[in-house]
């Protein structure tokens, strides 16, 4: 694999069990969502646990640009100040959305019907992940976006009279597409519904619906009236169910642990690794309950427990599609083998995750049959070696995590992006007990 300069973890398997009780930080999902809404909200809406990853300060600096006034009084909070459904102003210059394919997404869905014109742009990563599945069904709509060659950023969006409601029937599972018709939906004429093939999480839903806005839906389908109004609302953000996942994983796997993880929302369009999870073997339980404007929180107490590997019901994939590279840690140390099908969105996220994480696997020791959706994992002890995670946050964490259980020590090349999603990730694992540090 090719060496990098950039920053290098070492990790090994710990001295100890897993031990400890920990909050991970705000859901990145609803940080994004809670910065736009609050910004096109009528009114001044408060934001507590809000993630301070660089995707989601990103989200906030577009917004900034785009005349919105936003204070912060404290790590994790922000004050917004909204402008109203129609009060964004032209920005002065490009809006880069950093490594957030999810800003970018929605971005899209939101500006195209404003009356000014808009570049979206990001890093290296970003530039290179496909944007059709939005910039189709948004000029079906009558959006004017124009991209790169290959349907890449950067974005180009052009005002237009007037978008049109629409039925659109979603080839893909994809709470991002949802999500960008949704809020272009939001600014259009007539009525607007989303069919997917497999119901997605709902926090774009959710999060509309408290807001004010009258807004139909349940899984697979969501329906939404053009012209209305958002009133402006406090947002708490539970923690974010896909950094629990590193910490949720690495407990299963060592001998010994027992931990737990607090605030964590539970959303089940979010928690297929959960369920995959239990289907295995592990040893989960939800406690102290609780349902809050966006959906069901709990504390995860995690121990130790042998896991077997499985079949993944292809019904849970879309509930699980960013936890994919901590579950295949997971599957590579569970005995027997693990059968992953029909996750073919992994090859255009951050990275190709499938084909990282099968090379990854394979450089430690574990043998892997890669699938166009998929692999076949068969469990066994890791080797030491080292890593390039791709400049992929998730890959970097994943492999922090299956290094835990390797005979020998893992170097980790790259993981400079871990702070997109997970800042304060190497500190908070080695409270627990992890063997890793940043070198």
């Amino acid at each position: 694999m090719p060496k990098s300069h950039s920053s290098v973890w070492l990790a090994s398997a710990p001295l100890r069990p897993l031990q400890g009780e920990i909050r991970v930080p705000g859901d990145k999902s609803i940080s994004h969502r809670a910065i736009m809404l609050a910004a096109l909200a009528d009114g001044v809406s408060h934001i507590k646990g809000f993630l301070e990853g660089e995707d989601t300060r990103a989200t906030a600096r577009i917004f900034q640009q785009l005349g919105v006034r936003i204070d912060m009084p404290a790590d994790g909070e922000r004050i917004v100040h909204g402008v109203g459904i129609d009060g964004l102003k032209a920005p002065p210059e490009a809006l880069d959305c950093g490594n957030s394919g999810t800003a970018m997404r929605l971005l899209a869905g939101l500006l195209a019907a404003q009356p000014f014109a808009c570049q979206l742009i990001g890093d290296e990563s970003l530039s290179s992940r496909p944007m059709r599945r939005v910039s189709e069904p948004l000029a079906q709509m009558g959006a004017d976006i124009r991209m790169a060659e290959a349907g890449r950023p950067p974005l180009s969006i052009s005002p237009v009279a007037q978008l049109q409601g629409m039925a659109y029937a979603s080839p893909v599972a994809s709470a991002q597409v949802k999500s960008a018709v949704l809020l272009a939906g939001l600014q259009a004429e007539g009525e607007t519904c989303v069919r997917e093939p497999h119901p997605t999480r709902d926090y774009t839903e959710r999060m509309l619906q408290a807001f004010g806005v009258d807004i139909e839906y349940r899984p697979g389908f969501a329906r939404i009236r053009g012209g209305q109004r958002l009133a402006a609302t406090d947002i708490e953000v539970p923690g974010d169910f896909s950094s629990a996942a590193f910490a949720l994983v690495a407990a299963s796997l060592i001998p010994g642990s027992d931990i737990t993880l607090h605030g964590i929302g539970i959303d089940p369009r979010r928690t297929g690794l959960l369920q995959v999870l239990q289907m295995m073997g592990a040893d989960i339980a939800l406690q102290n309950r609780r349902q809050t404007a966006l959906g069901e929180v709990a504390s995860l107490r995690v121990r130790h427990a042998p896991l077997h590997g499985i079949e993944v019901p292809m019904t849970l994939v879309p509930d699980m599609i960013d936890e994919f590279p901590v579950y295949f840690a997971a599957a590579a140390c569970a005995r027997g083998t693990t059968r992953i099908r029909g996750a073919a969105e992994l090859r255009v996220k951050e990275s190709d995750r499938i084909r990282a994480m099968a090379e990854g696997l394979c450089a430690l020791g574990i043998a892997v049959q890669e699938t166009p959706d998929g692999a076949d994992i068969h469990g066994g002890l890791p080797v030491g070696g080292e890593i390039h995670s791709l400049g992929d946050h998730r890959i970097a964490m994943s492999f922090a995590v299956l290094a835990q259980c390797a005979k020998a020590e893992v170097r980790i090349v790259d993981t400079a992006n871990v702070a997109t999603s997970y800042p304060g990730f190497v500190a908070q694992m080695q409270r627990l007990g992890f063997a890793l540090q940043e070198v």
